[in-house]
């Protein structure tokens, strides 16, 4: 198999697949504000004191929320 094709004998790509991007960051939005409001919940999660579990939640629903905002410009721009 050689390892470089010359232009007249490569094939074309194909074409790109259109995908619905948008329903995967949601179910992570709500996977991630169920998981805050576990934390709030639950005291031994809650009073530890570090912010480290209601940190890295409020994180995963900022950056779901900064990933949901490109998308809708991504699918806006694309039309």
């Amino acid at each position: 198999m050689p390892l470089f094709l010359p232009p007249s004998k490569a094939k074309p790509p194909p074409p790109p697949v259109r995908t619905d991007d948008r329903r995967p960051v949601l179910v992570g939005l709500v996977v991630w504000a169920v998981l805050l409001g576990v934390a709030i919940a639950v005291p031994e999660v809650r009073d530890t004191g570090e912010g480290r579990w209601l940190g890295s939640c409020v994180a995963g629903l900022a950056l779901g929320l900064v990933g949901l905002a490109h998308l809708h410009r991504r699918g806006r721009r694309g039309r």
